[in-house]
């Protein structure tokens, strides 16, 4: 098998739950091979580029292996080849959040916020 169907082969490979899931995501333009949009029956063979947007990250990864039915995790993860960025670190001081509909802070805590965005904790 040199050729499937993009939508059939993100869910062989596990990067979607379910193949309708899949389908979405292409009909809903978060899919796209070798940097065109794709529709659901968009054929993937080996060497094309396929970005597809899951939850909130995108995932670009390269297809090593064409397969249409869902295979272990093993077997998946060998069928491409991810080329996904790292995430960018988070920020490591911590931002002072009230909670939403608390309304204002009082002089006590006003004070506190103070002292810890000038830094004299």
């Amino acid at each position: 098998m040199e050729s499937t169907r993009v939508d059939r082969w993100l869910w062989a490979v596990r990067l979607t739950k379910t193949r309708p899931d899949a389908a979405a995501a292409c009909r809903g333009g978060h899919v796209r091979v070798n940097g065109r949009p794709a529709k659901p029956a968009t054929t993937v063979s080996p060497g094309d580029e396929v970005r597809a947007r899951v939850g909130d990250t995108t995932r670009i990864v390269e297809v090593v292996r064409a397969i249409e039915k869902r295979v272990g995790a093993n077997v998946a993860s060998a069928c491409f080849i991810d080329r996904t960025p790292a995430p960018p670190p988070e920020a490591s001081v911590p931002v002072a959040r009230r909670d939403r509909g608390a309304g204002r802070p009082t002089k006590r805590e006003r004070r506190v916020l103070d002292k810890f965005r000038t830094g004299r904790i």
